[in-house]
């Protein structure tokens, strides 16, 4: 089990039963010698659809039983409505979930009472599950009360009047429902807001959708709806509804940080925090102040909280993937909205959707509008950690050896560490080498001119990588 950049990851062989009951019992001593949470306190739970997590949960519940804290069960619930019911009840919780990654895997997201925990809390309980690991560990499922339905009103009382009366009326919507934990939510959501929403795919299997690098099947089946429905928009999220995903009226993905950079608009923020992934033309596209960090909601909050600290207001923050953190107070059309330092994918949607009613264009307009660069991401999915540390290794060791790397499509203008090696090149085109923070996945992000141009560097990068990996395989075993 490691901490990733979305908590505690892992083979659900390898957290079911024990691991989960240890990490749980470790999450509740860190709780209690921070003074987080006393004996009896109450901790919410609550998990995605994937078939392992009614079992962790069921196991996490137990453990935090006999720890001594009162958990409440907050069913199938999106993480953003588990977060914010959390922070409402001045209470800590667990969210047993993989996100987007495949069924056979799984993970649990750890909240205190304020929100996230960060990097310190997780190396102390890493630390504190290590010393754990040595005794005998109690994995006997437990049983608690059932909030599921208090958790889902206030998240959905969150977005109720932040439109216009019906503002979305005369929008035909799709929401690709799959196995997100948000499907239910975001239809309630749309209908108040008086659109039409027409379900779409939704299955009693789990599927994992990536909202970042978005499947050549799920991009067909978009494709396919938007055409049959007539859909102005489709939209939806990422297992635990903490990511979003909206497509046009002709069915094409939009960017998450595209969706990012018009909720900073619908919400007139003055400063954002996103990560180095992110598209670049961002700093020029708004007028707020833009603070760049490392992949990963921990380190987005902690520069929320850097801007906090220094006096500044109208914080939020967003990830390339869509997933949008306010960390100061806003006012949209006379309704308060209150920080929620976590991923939502509902507010990026909301937003954006209320651009198309506004200014009656279709979604393909008002994204070409932006005219930011042209961006695309993918994976080499089962790559193992070793060989993609290996690879980074290579990079940095010298800037001949990037050089090198490179030269098959063009000379290095500039280069940043800050998260992965992101590179400028001296036509103008970024390429971004990344290993996953939770996953045995190697990631490639690329920006330029047209989009042909972004998907043919993206190709390109994607190769350039399996080449080095494929070379080292057949090298002979040194000691270096």
């Amino acid at each position: 089990m490691k901490f990733g950049t979305s908590g505690l990851r892992g083979l659900v062989t390898a957290l079911e039963g024990r691991a989960s009951s240890l990490y749980t019992q470790a999450f509740a001593r860190r709780l209690i010698e921070t003074g987080a949470a006393k004996a009896g306190d109450v901790v919410l739970v609550g998990r995605d659809f994937r078939a392992s997590s009614p079992g962790i949960a069921q196991t996490v519940i137990g453990a935090l039983q006999r720890a001594g804290l009162s958990p409440v069960d907050c069913g199938a619930v999106p993480t953003p409505a588990l977060a914010l019911y959390g922070l409402k009840l001045g209470a800590a919780a667990l969210m047993v979930t993989g996100s987007h990654i495949p069924a056979d895997r799984n993970g649990i997201k750890f909240y205190r009472p304020d929100g996230e925990i960060d990097k310190q809390d997780e190396v102390r309980i890493g630390a504190i599950a290590a010393r754990l690991d040595g005794q005998e560990i109690d994995a006997t499922p437990g049983a608690a009360p059932d909030r599921s339905a208090e958790a889902e009103a206030l998240f959905l009382a969150r977005y109720a009047g932040l439109l216009p009366q019906r503002e979305l009326a005369g929008l035909r919507i799709g929401v690709y429902q799959h196995s997100t934990v948000a499907r239910d939510l975001l239809v309630t959501m749309l209908e108040g807001h008086g659109a039409d929403v027409v379900p779409l795919g939704r299955s009693a299997e789990f599927i994992p959708v990536d909202t970042e690098a978005v499947s050549t099947e799920t991009a067909v089946l978009l494709k396919g709806w938007a055409a049959e429905h007539k859909l102005d928009a489709i939209v939806s999220a990422d297992g635990d509804g903490d990511r979003p995903l909206m497509a046009d009226e002709t069915g094409e993905v939009l960017r998450g940080d595209l969706l990012g950079l018009i909720a900073a608009r619908f919400l007139e923020a003055k400063v954002v925090v996103t990560p180095i992934t992110s598209n670049s033309g961002i700093e020029a596209a708004g007028d707020f102040a833009v603070i760049r960090t490392k992949v990963g909601s921990p380190f987005v909050i902690a520069g929320m909280l850097e801007a906090l600290r220094a006096g500044k207001t109208g914080i939020m923050g967003f990830e390339a993937n869509g997933g949008l953190l306010t960390a100061s107070p806003f006012v949209v059309d006379g309704a308060s909205l209150h920080p929620l330092p976590t991923r939502d994918s509902f507010l990026p949607l909301l937003a954006a959707l209320s651009l198309a009613a506004a200014e009656k264009k279709p979604l393909s307009e008002i994204a070409a509008s932006f005219r930011l660069p042209f961006a695309a991401a993918d994976r080499l999915e089962d790559f193992p950690v070793e060989t993609s540390a290996a690879l980074m290794a290579h990079l940095r060791a010298s800037d001949d050896n990037l050089a090198a790397f490179l030269r098959p499509l063009g000379a290095i203008a500039d280069k940043s560490d800050i998260d992965g090696l992101r590179v400028r090149l001296d036509d103008g085109r970024i390429i971004h080498f990344r290993p996953s923070g939770n996953a045995p996945e190697m990631r490639c992000y690329v920006e330029a001119r047209t989009e042909d141009a972004a998907k043919a560097l993206l190709d390109q990068g994607l190769s350039l990588i399996r080449e080095w990996a494929g070379q080292r395989t057949l090298r002979p075993t040194t000691n270096e």
